[in-house]
């Protein structure tokens, strides 16, 4: 068979699963050692530098890296890595010694970002330490875009967001705030050496049923709806709420109205309570909170009655797959009709690119989507990228992140005149962590700890303000409890051939049956999960994840460890009589290279 490439990095960190998962590649497992040892700042500047905004994130991250998180095969729940990450910014020192240096000497290239969301906030934060000069268009006031003015202060703190705003704007960046660009023709005469779009996702989608023209007065696009309670032009909501969407914008909506004086307060979906798109635990909070979401029905329209707003009507519906399996609602005859005062849609958001024009060379697609190498992020005019939820439409922060990265890349390397598929690459290290015959530099006991929960304060003491903080966070004790349930899944374990003996002490030792010592196959061409099926101790769960492949070795054996089911405990390595094996940590030089 094939033995695995192990000359790069891509097989190493494909198999850290959770750092894998994030679109920034946060260094997880590290970070949380880094937090097991109490070096909180260490592990705050680590996460910063590959997420940027570790306290707003550690509240409001969409936490791609849990489910992927290795401690599933352990236990029901993955590590809290999400909340461990607000825990590097609630016992962080100050950092700002630890901040790049700003050149002072410019190297004459000026940038400008349209937008000051997390898209455009990560650019600066990459090119203002390369010398640029950069100015940060945005209609608002305040930076953050959507983290501002659409999660609401009870989930995330204006003082956390401004603090980590102000670290990447105090570096120099010139900002033009509560300014709306409305030419992208008159920008591009202004001699820019490049443009980055990132103005997000910032229109809502309505829900135009009948009767909406006489009901208008009494309906809100929920993501207007909670800019316009950020900015206090709204500061009380009526006693009946009806929201529409199972989103997180959804939950934050219905949580505002609630704090806001509302008293009934109705989700209603068309999905059943599983397939809603909100976050698990934003559904779990909005429940916590005595907030009734309603499933499985469709609004049919808005009911007006001797000309006053009475409710929204309601179609039960029963939903089925069908052969191609795309979802189908079917009716059941039944309706709903659910009395309110305010109607807030969340059904969706959309780019709004109406200040762009069509006839300047960039191209837009058929969905009113720019044009873009997915590679590089550059558009058809070439000085002018996008990101964020302006690239493809709505993500997450911690995807505009990335994007930010991605195209601070592009544009640094369109400055000197490369071509932005030239991507750059990392080194990498795989350093031993072996201390002695059976000691190891990171903690490999695995104990069967459940996930700790995150204390919130009481319903009574979270409406007393709009912006008094639910979550209260891990103290320092439940904080070392959850960062000691880590299974360190960048530390490889790291097979020599020309060393192993093929004792099988060490397919005896492993507890999860992922060694194997079998006859080579004499196929290089056919894919190594095709030429396993039988052959191994424990068929293979999920595709998406490699073997570890070894050379021919002697006796005409080769070695083969499934990467998906090992835990790196190290057993193996303290087994193995001849140090075939041993325990390496994963480093790379350059972390933003990765993200491809």
């Amino acid at each position: 068979m094939k033995k695995t490439d192990v000359s790069n990095y891509d097989h190493f960190l494909k198999v850290v699963d959770c750092q894998q998962a994030c679109p920034a590649h946060t260094p997880v497992p590290e970070y949380i050692r880094l937090i097991a040892d109490k070096r909180y700042t260490d592990a705050y500047m680590l996460n910063w530098q590959s997420n940027v905004f570790p306290g707003v994130l550690g509240r409001v991250c969409d936490r791609p890296c849990e489910p992927a998180c290795r401690r599933g095969r352990v236990e029901e729940e993955p590590v809290a890595i999400c909340r461990l990450k607000r825990v590097t910014s609630d016992y962080k020192e100050d950092i700002e010694d630890r901040l790049p240096s700003i050149p002072k000497q410019k190297n004459g290239k000026h940038i400008a970002l349209i937008g000051a969301g997390p898209a455009s906030l990560t650019v600066a934060r990459d090119l203002m330490p390369l010398g640029y000069d950069v100015t940060i268009y945005d209609r608002d006031k305040k930076g953050g875009g959507m983290m501002r003015s659409q999660i609401p202060a009870f989930r995330l703190p204006e003082t956390v967001l401004d603090e980590e705003i102000d670290y990447i704007l105090n570096m120099g960046v010139k900002t033009v705030f509560g300014k709306n660009v409305d030419s992208l023709h008159d920008l591009l005469q202004q001699n820019y050496d490049a443009i980055f779009v990132g103005t997000g996702a910032p229109k809502g989608r309505p829900m135009n049923i009948d009767g909406y023209q006489e009901s208008k007065d009494h309906i809100a696009l929920g993501i207007d709806w909670l800019s316009n309670v950020t900015f206090e032009h709204i500061n009380e909501a009526p006693k009946r709420v009806v929201v529409l969407g199972g989103g997180n914008t959804a939950m934050d909506c219905c949580r505002t109205a609630k704090r806001l004086g509302a008293t009934d307060v109705k989700v209603i979906v068309r999905s059943s309570y599983e397939a809603m798109k909100a976050s698990p635990w934003e559904k779990e909070d909005a429940a916590a909170e005595n907030i009734e979401i309603i499933v499985n029905h469709t609004p049919k329209e808005y009911v007006v009655e001797n000309g006053k707003f009475k409710g929204v009507l309601f179609d039960e519906v029963e939903s089925f797959y069908d052969r191609g399996g795309k979802r189908v609602l079917k009716k059941t005859g039944k309706t709903l009709l659910a009395e309110c005062d305010l109607v807030l849609v969340a059904i969706g958001q959309d780019t709004s690119f109406s200040w762009i024009e069509r006839d300047i060379g960039l191209d837009f697609n058929e969905w009113d989507q720019p044009v873009l190498n997915e590679a590089t992020l550059q558009s058809t005019i070439d000085r002018v990228f996008f990101g964020g939820d302006a690239a493809f439409g709505p993500e997450n922060i911690i995807t505009a992140v990335a994007h930010g990265h991605k195209a601070a890349i592009s544009i640094d390397l369109f400055c000197q005149g490369i071509s932005p598929t030239t991507r750059p690459d990392s080194k990498f290290n795989l350093l031993s962590q072996k201390m002695g015959m059976h000691e190891w530099s990171y903690g490999n006991i695995i104990d069967h700890d459940n996930r700790k929960a995150v204390p919130h304060i009481s319903w009574e003491e979270a409406v007393k303000e709009l912006a008094t903080e639910v979550e209260l966070g891990f103290d320092e004790k439940l904080a070392l409890e959850e960062a000691s349930r880590c299974l360190n899944c960048d530390i490889h374990t790291v097979f020599t051939e020309s060393t192993c003996i093929e004792c099988s002490a060490c397919e005896d030792i492993c507890p999860t049956d992922c060694i194997n010592f079998i006859p080579d196959i004499d196929d290089d061409t056919t894919p190594a999960i095709e030429l396993l099926k039988g052959k191994l101790k424990v068929e293979k769960a999920h595709d998406d994840q490699d073997y570890l492949i070894s050379d021919k070795m002697k006796t005409g054996n080769i070695m083969v460890k499934d990467e998906d089911v090992c835990l790196h405990c190290g057993l193996c390595a303290e087994r193995c009589p001849t140090g075939a094996w041993d325990m390496q940590k994963l480093t790379l030089d350059n972390i933003e290279a990765t993200i491809k």
